[in-house]
């Protein structure tokens, strides 16, 4: 459901621009307030589920999600809308910073894990390929309200099975301690940088305002490092970074997931604004994207991967990204 939010909405940015008077620059935070409610706390969900227990944590994302999905669907204005999409992100950080943390619980065998979390992957993937045709279906067929909607019944359908399959578990106790302070670091860092990046198009990139605010952003992602260097109990241990796997990876995923959600969100833009496309067929047009996420992470990654080792596959995998890019970067605007 999580995953299918990120996608379900790309699809109606058209239409809610026109619906609720998005200039082009601010639409990019019906995408963004998510994205940045949910990286942002992501590490804090995570080290609450320590400490309350990952049930807990889990059953209350999934009501705070389904409830902000509910403010989405009524909403009848700019600030509503964003400010019911941070709502969204923040459940799904408390949701999804403990899904992989219960799969190891629930399947300690590494076989079954190792089958489990395959499945984990391929059912993300597959709520990524139905949301882009589910938005495209709902929006033309009733309203882009329904995109939101739609996640209600499915959040109670979830919290249910999740009361009864789901063993209760204790934390550690909140008197552990979780780091607030550096949770709102990074989150205002991350607010006010992407603030900065959309409203540099209106004052111009080299204005007071964009390097002023551009540096507050700094300072406080600083303040965030210095903050982890010196918490009792930091969110992200600076000595996680000293591996070279760890921190290439997480540069890789940065680097990927931004090239990606831009592909999307520009995508969907560009297929109705210059090629005419109605909302079913922006979804039919992303429909490869997903499937072959869907087709090599379950299929084909596995094995090739056993067989020439993640390095190799994982430089095949950028370079391919790479090169769609590359392509899509060159499409014609008339």
């Amino acid at each position: 459901m999580i995953i299918l939010d990120g996608t379900i909405v790309n699809v109606a940015l058209p239409t809610i621009q026109r619906d609720l008077g998005f200039s082009q620059s601010s639409l990019a935070w019906v995408v963004n307030a998510y994205l940045i409610a949910f990286g942002g706390l992501l590490l804090l969900a995570g080290r609450l589920g320590d400490l309350i227990g990952r049930r807990r944590v889990f059953l209350t994302g999934l009501a705070v999600f389904t409830a902000a999905s509910l403010l989405c669907g009524v909403a009848n204005s700019q600030e509503l809308l964003i400010a019911a999409r941070f709502l969204q992100g923040a459940g799904g950080a408390m949701a999804s910073s403990v899904i992989l943390g219960m799969i190891v619980t629930m399947f300690p065998e590494p076989g079954e894990r190792a089958r489990a979390i395959g499945v984990y992957s391929f059912v993300a993937s597959a709520g990524a390929s139905i949301g882009l045709l589910a938005g495209g279906v709902l929006t033309q067929a009733i309203s882009w309200h329904w995109i939101f909607f739609v996640n209600v019944p499915i959040g109670i359908a979830a919290a249910v099975l999740a009361v009864r399959l789901i063993e209760p578990d204790r934390g550690i106790g909140l008197a552990e301690g979780a780091d607030v302070a550096g949770a709102l670091l990074v989150t205002s860092a991350l607010m006010l940088g992407v603030y900065t990046i959309v409203k540099a198009a209106d004052h111009g990139w080299a204005s007071a305002h964009t390097l002023g605010l551009g540096a507050v952003s700094i300072a406080l992602f600083t303040g965030f490092v210095a903050r982890q260097a010196t918490a009792a109990k930091p969110l992200l241990p600076l000595r996680l970074l000293r591996s070279r796997n760890v921190s290439g990876a997480n540069l890789i995923q940065i680097l990927m997931v931004a090239g990606m959600f831009g592909m999307f969100f520009l995508g969907a833009l560009y297929l109705q604004r210059v090629l005419g496309y109605d909302a079913v067929q922006i979804g039919m047009s992303y429909l490869p994207v997903s499937i072959g996420i869907g087709v090599f992470s379950l299929g084909l990654a596995p094995r090739l991967t056993m067989r020439f080792g993640a390095r190799r596959v994982l430089a095949s995998g950028l370079a391919s990204m790479a090169a769609g890019l590359a392509l899509f970067a060159r499409v014609p605007v008339d």
